[in-house]
């Protein structure tokens, strides 16, 4: 793991709890700026505040991923502004939750999937242009091996299953999918993409689950202080140490889904994505 990060700019979606809060804090002590990106200003506040009095530096941007057109005029300002932006985490996500985005997709694969890959699009010439390299983590989960493919009629409509949970499988095999192709399009240089398995956290992605299930399961999971170390590896390991697309678990890598090294799927989602978000980029 890198020393110091000192003079880079990251930018975190969900850095309010969870795993996203101790990535922002072990970043920021290492010397990053950070630019925490969530929906609410009063939850983002504590983390805000422990970074500075630590002697870091943080600020918080409204984003809610679920609303397309809040994602663009997010990016849109981020990527018109004269600071870098250096790595990106794209962190946040939900688990479990049932209906539709404000734009008519389905929740998980909406939020999880196109509201970050919205916020990346607008964020690439910044990451192309970093003198660190850029880099972006997708924090993605073990759940995309239960997902056959994408089930491509389904994501303009509420969610079909019961439990979320399957929709789920879905938006976090797109998020693996989404670190590949960034890796394979000849444009991106010098950008390392890659995507990860935390682990499953006791946090706050669960907050959609009926409650006593949700205690069930948290008697099972990792902390978030081991959560956030796969995270920290894949965005702070020296360049030579990652794979570029690459899938990881226990900070290692680790073995996706055969569908998720599926190229021609993974092109199909970015035009897919592209054409779906067209109406919404300014």
């Amino acid at each position: 793991m890198i020393s110091t990060l000192s003079g880079l700019r990251i930018v975190i979606t969900g850095a309010n709890t969870g795993i996203g809060r101790v990535t922002a804090e072990v970043l920021a002590g290492k010397g990053a700026t950070l630019v925490l990106a969530g929906r609410s200003e009063e939850r983002t506040a504590p983390v805000v505040e422990a970074i500075t009095k630590a002697g870091g530096t943080a600020r918080f941007i409204r984003l809610d991923l679920g609303d397309l057109r809040q994602v663009d005029e997010v990016g849109h300002a981020l990527a018109a502004g004269d600071e870098p932006v250096d790595i990106l985490i794209n962190n946040a996500g939900l688990a479990g939750a049932r209906g539709l985005t404000n734009d008519g997709f389905e929740l998980a694969f909406g939020t999880n999937h196109l509201g970050h890959f919205l916020l990346t699009e607008h964020l690439l010439p910044k990451l192309r242009a970093s003198s660190y390299g850029g880099r972006i983590v997708n924090v993605a989960s073990r759940a995309h091996l239960r997902a056959a493919g994408i089930p491509w009629g389904d994501l303009r409509r509420s969610t079909p299953s019961t439990t979320g949970l399957p929709e789920y499988g879905v938006s976090k095999l797109a998020n693996v999918l989404h670190a590949k192709d960034l890796a394979t399009r000849p444009e991106n240089g010098g950008i390392l993409a890659v995507s990860l398995h935390p682990g499953v956290i006791a946090s706050d992605v669960w907050r959609e689950v009926p409650s006593p299930l949700r205690w069930v399961m948290k008697l099972f999971m990792k902390s978030n202080e081991e959560g956030a170390e796969t995270t920290l590896h894949c965005a702070t390991a020296p360049r030579e140490q990652l794979e570029n697309g690459g899938y990881y678990v226990d900070s290692a890598r680790g073995s996706e889904s055969a569908v998720a090294r599926d190229a021609a799927l993974a092109g199909e989602l970015r035009r897919r994505s592209e054409e779906w978000l067209a109406s919404y980029r300014r």
